[in-house]
């Protein structure tokens, strides 16, 4: 600050000072004018950065989204022609197993009355062409049905001890055929999973092993596994080498034995049912030491199930059908006939019918049944659940019904079950039919409940 004292070295000193403090203050300000336009021009050159990356993740969320429209389109179109195929599966079965199913019934007719042996070699192989023929059909069926969206399965406690009693019933035959021994070791543990599901499970693979086993037999256990088990079946074939076994789950794949009969959809039908279920399958095989197919199901502790008496099937439960009169529904002709001449031969009484009209009128016209057996799908919209409630309304009594359809499946059996009425599947084998029939007279109960009194 300048003095009026000061003389002039002072002032000049002074100057100098205030003006060497007022460059370095213009230079700061200078400095910091400088940071700020850099600063804008930062800022307007990040705004202009992230405009255009905003317009690029807008371009991309187009692309993106025109990408999954066209996904969802071609799901759609396949889960489309899924669904058709199972349609055509489902409408085509009936009209493929309807003659075959007679087929088979007349066949076992011509069975029973061929005397010469080269007549009866000719049955047998046809026989054993029809049944070839039945069970691609029916294993095509199967994995039309498991691939359906609409499939649902319905899991619960399953006794192994009431499983392998009746796998026992149903496989050894094959096994005698193929001169394997079958064994089944006991088990008291109950396990988790849909009884149907777990019984066609286990019947794949144990068909599979005594089909294609060269071993002396095929061993069917359940092994522990902490909160789990293991449905094992082990053969001593040949084996399976470790580049194979996973092929051996698709499609019509055979690795050995090209000779023996099947339809090689065993196995993909068991990882199908599998994978519905939750259930792992796994596979332990080498060449040389046979092969040990595995199933893993949760186990279910501190379940008791009931009992269930074994059935009992062989030509001399006959004798307990002769003389019952049956009612046969059946719209298809030959299947009416094959179904009358079968019926006949075991000593029964028949009448029949193509629907629920002719049904009535063979009741209004004196016919008096013992039990029903009808298919499910009649002319026009009538079912056979129509003809047996019908029926049971004209005759005043609830008399045993069997539906034989060539739909079966979970389905058809859940509409049955309101009326009471057992199902079988078409082509049904005899033995299957007589089994059904005798089973049905012998839980029927003395006196039948009066309809009008409030009975159904």
């Amino acid at each position: 600050m300048l003095r009026p004292t000061d003389d002039a070295p002072r002032r000049v000193e002074k100057l100098t000072r205030i003006n060497e403090a007022l460059i370095l203050r213009l230079d700061r300000m200078n400095d910091v004018r400088g940071s700020s336009y850099a600063l804008t021009r930062t800022a307007a050159m990040l705004e202009r950065e992230i405009v255009e990356r905003n317009a690029d993740l807008e371009r991309a969320l187009a692309a993106l989204g025109a990408r999954n429209a066209e996904l969802a389109a071609a799901r759609e179109m396949a889960d489309e022609a899924n669904r058709a195929k199972s349609r055509f599966l489902r409408a085509a079965s009936h009209d493929l197993l309807q003659p075959l199913s007679a087929g088979r019934l007349f066949l076992g007719q011509l069975e029973d009355i061929a005397t010469d042996a080269v007549q009866a070699d000719l049955v047998a192989r046809v026989i054993a062409s029809f049944e070839s023929a039945e069970e691609l059909i029916r294993a095509l069926l199967d994995i039309a049905r498991l691939d359906s969206q609409a499939f649902e399965a319905n899991p619960g406690p399953v006794a192994i001890s009431r499983l392998f009693r009746r796998l026992a019933i149903d496989m050894q035959p094959l096994a005698a055929a193929r001169g394997i021994e079958l064994r089944f070791v006991p088990s008291s543990e109950t396990v988790l999973s849909d009884p149907v599901l777990l019984r066609q499970i286990a019947q794949n693979l144990i068909t599979n092993a005594l089909k294609y086993s060269t071993g002396p037999k095929v061993v069917v256990g359940l092994k522990h596994g902490g909160a789990s088990a293991w449905l094992t079946v082990q053969d001593g074939g040949p084996g399976i080498a470790l580049a194979d076994q996973e092929r051996i789950f698709n499609e019509f794949e055979r690795l050995s034995r090209t000779d023996a009969p099947g339809s090689g959809l065993g196995l993909s039908i068991v990882r199908r049912a599998c994978q519905q279920l939750g259930h792992e399958v796994a596979l332990v095989s080498a060449r040389g030491r046979g092969s040990r197919f595995r199933v893993r199901m949760p186990l279910m502790r501190n379940v008791c199930l009931a009992q269930e008496e074994d059935e009992v099937a062989g030509p001399e439960a006959a004798s307990g059908l002769v003389g019952r009169r049956v009612l046969i529904v059946e719209n298809d002709p030959a299947m009416r006939e094959a179904f009358g001449m079968l019926l006949r031969g075991w000593g029964m009484e028949v009448a029949d019918a193509a629907g629920v009209a002719e049904a009535r009128a063979a009741v209004a016209g004196g016919w008096t049944p013992d039990a029903l057996v009808t298919d499910y799908r009649l002319d026009g919209e009538e079912t056979g659940v129509q003809a047996i409630e019908a029926v049971r309304r004209d005759l005043g009594r609830r008399a045993p019904a069997l539906i034989v359809s060539a739909e079966g499946g979970a389905a058809i059996r859940g509409l049955a079950e309101p009326v009471g009425a057992q199902v079988l599947g078409k082509p049904v084998a005899e033995r299957d039919l007589r089994r059904a029939l005798q089973g049905m007279f012998d839980a029927a109960a003395p006196g039948a409940r009066d309809l009008r009194a409030g009975g159904m």
